[in-house]
């Protein structure tokens, strides 16, 4: 299933042209003898390609992938085509003639909440490169660029079990590399696996490399069983980079399991300025979990490779659990909403890193922020967010989105650990006076003496409901925190007078309605 040379029927041109000038001996002919010189074919350098060119089965959720020497550019035209051998039909086509986004590098420019409104009105899908997962249509990059390799992603279910494809892709889909195109002459093709993993299988493995059940994480969720209440389905990615954006809605009882945490990487550019705001689902996220309950998130990495509105991970399900991940997010770089359960994580994030519905219990987690940490919007009825010896770690560097050649030094601001301005006009809802959000036994590096807020004044919003408490803060050094200072919004807890709160609020079962999580 490795890579395999393909070279241009260009270069094979040039290989005869220059045979022609060189007699049966093998020595140049004489200026008299010659025949006029042509001007030289085109050439390029010849490439690796997967899957191999004449490989055999192959998972049809493969991408396809070229390696170069000298990277080229995507071009802004070209066609990239894959037929099928046997019926001579294309099943798939690229044009790249059509915009990936309204944004395509992730940065809006539009500056205004009125201009990014109009935007959004008059937005369609159709105007853009666009694939639909689960029935929920995505704009989304057909063509990535990336260290030494181009890499391409049909639309989802083009390819079918045991069949043979071609792939064909004109000259300008790529500017530069020596990229002459591939032709049919060229024979890129490969076949397929004959048949899909057992309808009645509990497991299966995701391989970039081929060698699993499915190349791509996307392609096992769309597999997995809509549930499984006897044993959960277990999907295990074994170690990799996986350049992909992932949707996995309306199915229960599934473990996502990776090799190790740095060595399986599930990453992706995409953020609010690429995927314009629609109705729900949000499309902004790198990873979605949407309507989901008793899914589990263990052992890897997801990463969101834009700035701005751009998730690592959003979650709105029951009863999941986050165990044992990275997530590298910018702004809102977790959204939650539901029930979570989430341990030994730790999550990246450029301000709001938590975007807050959810109840969510961490227990042993790391959060690190350029900005507030969260923005906590709890709704009536429910426990908030509830922290247990974790740790809050300030980065003191500039916004992402303030770097700019006018500014190039940026805006550094505080990065407090939960805030309730009022919402942006036109929101419909003003604030959330039932917010919640709870340390116990935690780390705080770098927090201001405040440590909370900003918080829409009492004049204008009703504090009477909010509940952020804090118990037990240390430093980096392990040295108690002076609380004194802390926002008057914020109730410090004491270890006698206070003994059942934080003893409720150290148990899972209480955040989580009545929920004892169970990680596998």
């Amino acid at each position: 299933m490795g890579g395999h040379e393909v070279k241009s029927v260009f270069s094979a041109l040039a290989l005869i042209a220059a045979a022609s000038l060189v007699g049966c001996s093998g020595e140049a002919p004489s200026q008299e003898t010659a025949a006029p010189a042509e001007a030289p074919a085109k050439t390029q350098t010849a490439l690796d390609v997967f899957p191999a060119m004449g490989a055999t089965g192959v998972n049809p959720d493969t991408h396809l992938f070229l390696d170069f020497e000298t990277l080229p550019e995507i071009g802004s035209s070209g066609l990239i085509e894959i037929r099928d051998v046997d019926s001579g039909k294309t099943v798939d086509q690229i044009d790249l003639s059509i915009p990936f986004s309204p944004n395509p590098t992730g940065r809006q420019s539009v500056s205004t909440e009125a201009e990014r409104r109009a935007l959004a009105e008059g937005f369609q899908h159709s105007d853009y490169q666009f694939i639909t997962i689960s029935g929920v249509d995505f704009l989304y990059h057909p063509v990535l660029v990336q260290n030494d390799r181009v890499q391409i992603d049909l639309h989802p279910g083009v390819l079918g079990y045991g069949r043979t494809y071609q792939v064909i892709m004109s000259p300008d889909t790529l500017i530069g590399g020596d990229f002459g195109g591939i032709t049919a002459d060229d024979g890129w093709t490969f076949t397929t696996k004959t048949e899909a993993p057992s309808a009645d299988t509990d497991r299966v493995v995701v391989a970039a490399d081929g060698s699993g059940d499915f190349n791509t994480l996307q392609g096992a969720l769309d597999f997995a069983p809509d549930a499984s209440p006897d044993t959960p389905f277990e999907i295990f990615i074994r170690n990799g980079v996986y350049e992909e954006l992932i949707f996995l809605t309306e199915k229960s009882d599934i473990v996502v399991r990776g090799e190790s945490r740095d060595g399986v990487v599930v990453g992706y550019p995409n953020n609010s300025a690429f995927n314009p705001p629609q109705p729900a689902p949000s499309r902004r996220p790198a990873f979605t979990l949407y309507n989901v309950e008793d899914v589990q998130l263990s052992d890897f990495t997801i990463e969101n490779q834009f700035i701005g509105q751009a998730e690592a991970l959003l979650i709105r399900g029951k009863r999941v659990v986050v165990d044992n991940m990275q997530l590298n997010g910018s702004g809102d770089a977790l959204t939650t909403y539901g029930s979570i359960y989430m341990q030994d994580t730790e999550l990246t994030g450029d301000g709001d890193t938590i975007l807050a519905y959810a109840s969510l219990y961490c227990l042993r987690c790391t959060i690190k922020s350029k900005g507030p940490f969260t923005w906590t919007r709890t709704p009536d009825g429910q426990h908030g967010n509830v922290f247990i010896a974790s740790r809050f770690v300030r980065v003191n560097e500039p916004l992402p989105w303030t770097v700019t050649a006018e500014n190039p030094e940026g805006r550094i601001v505080d990065a407090n650990l939960a805030r309730l301005p009022r919402n942006g006009p036109g929101s419909s809802a003003p604030n959330f006076p039932h917010a919640e959000m709870v340390i116990i036994d935690s780390t705080l590096v770098g927090i201001s003496e405040e440590g909370w807020g900003p918080v829409e004044p009492p004049e204008t919003f009703d504090w009477s409901g909010v509940n952020f408490m804090e118990f037990n803060s240390v430093d980096a050094d392990g040295n108690p925190i002076d609380q004194s200072g802390r926002h008057p919004i914020v109730k410090i807890l004491d270890a006698d007078a206070d003994a059942e709160v934080i003893a409720n609020y150290r148990s899972p079962a209480y955040v989580l309605d009545g929920w004892t999580p169970d990680v596998r």
